[in-house]
């Protein structure tokens, strides 16, 4: 097994000050919250011939459309995936104020995706088939096939000049760009990140889901956080939501070492942080990690947060709404209350995060 990850400094100075999201509750951080505190479901109904066989609900932004989040100019070959993190970056912009970007070059960019769109890939494969030759296609569809292009339009879009960077994990997706981000700011590359991920719902990514034998609904969206140095959030008037104490992952042989592999991340993370599994008042898991043997020395009942119940198999997106969740709890917690985040990749990797709310 491998091992990776970040413990915090002890003074735990990298705070999450803010964060937004586009999600199949709506658009926006206060959309987020809402559903989540009125713990609905937003998955509904499709109304599609096309889609593989049981598939009949997924968790959909409503209403939404690059055309729709971002207006009319610019947005003719952009695809869903980008239209989404575009949104949802712009979104965080606007509720820091005009002089978040006051100096853009110290601003990073951190953003995880799938592996790109995978409807752009596969519109892009067709048309190079089924066109008179096999470059008769639309080239300004072509930079929707890269992955890395919904991080890189965000930045240009909304002038984020720092360190830009794409992330790619599957589940584990959102942590490996938090533990990235947190990497940046320790450098010195820059004094504050804008870190998150972002999923998008489309039929094509059901097929694939579907073909490797994964029938639980699925869903898109995006969350994005800040994630600063404690004195230079205060310096900007925000105010802490929670620190970062520790990251931690590891990569899995076998299905059967999965949980012995989460149980060691878990371990690892909570002594880095110099905490205890009872400390610990919020899990937010990817999945079905309830009988994870690392928390087996929790001495409370931590509340459980299982957004794809909510919101459908996120993949990418899935660890930036577990943490978006439980910045929303944390709220009604007592101050000082460590969140445990998890996430398992079922290719391999297992990651968690540890904060305190």
């Amino acid at each position: 097994m491998m091992a990776h990850g970040f413990p915090a400094d002890r003074g735990g100075d990298l705070v999450l000050s803010t964060w937004s999201a586009v999600s199949p509750f709506g658009w926006g951080h206060e959309a987020f919250a809402d559903g989540l505190r009125a713990g609905r479901t937003a998955l509904t109904p499709l109304d599609d011939k096309t889609l593989p066989p049981g598939v009949a609900t997924a968790g959909v932004i409503p209403d939404f459309s690059p055309e729709s989040a971002l207006g009319r100019k610019g947005t003719r070959s952009m695809d869903r995936v980008t239209a989404i993190a575009v949104k949802a970056v712009g979104l965080l912009v606007e509720r820091c104020g005009p002089g978040f970007l006051a100096t853009p070059e110290r601003v990073g960019l951190t953003l995880g995706t799938g592996s790109g769109s995978v409807q752009s890939v596969i519109d892009f494969s067709v048309d190079s088939l089924t066109g008179a030759r096999p470059y008769d296609v639309d080239p300004a569809r072509f930079p929707n096939t890269v992955m890395n292009k919904a991080a890189a339009e965000s930045a240009i879009w909304h002038g984020v000049r720092g360190p830009n960077t794409t992330v790619v994990g599957e589940n584990a997706t959102g942590l490996l760009a938090l533990s990235n981000a947190a990497r940046l700011l320790r450098a010195g590359r820059c004094d504050r990140v804008l870190v998150g991920s972002v999923e998008e719902y489309t039929p094509q990514r059901a097929w694939f889901s579907w073909h490797a034998g994964q029938h639980r609904p699925l869903g898109e969206g995006g969350a994005v956080f800040v994630l600063e140095r404690r004195h230079d959030a205060a310096d900007a008037g925000r105010t802490p939501q929670a620190t970062l104490l520790s990251t931690r992952f590891r990569a899995f042989h076998a299905p059967a070492d999965r949980e012995r592999a989460l149980a060691q991340c878990v371990t690892d993370a909570l002594s880095d942080a110099a905490a205890h599994p009872g400390d610990i008042g919020v899990v937010a898991p990817s999945g079905d990690e309830t009988g994870c043997s690392a928390l087996t020395g929790v001495s409370r009942n931590p509340q459980w947060l299982h957004c794809s119940a909510w919101l459908g198999e996120t993949s990418a997106a899935s660890a930036g709404f577990q943490l978006a969740a439980a910045l929303v709890t944390g709220a009604n917690c007592a101050p000082g209350t460590l969140a445990l985040i998890t996430s398992v990749e079922p290719a391999g990797t297992v990651g968690c995060a540890v904060l305190r709310l």
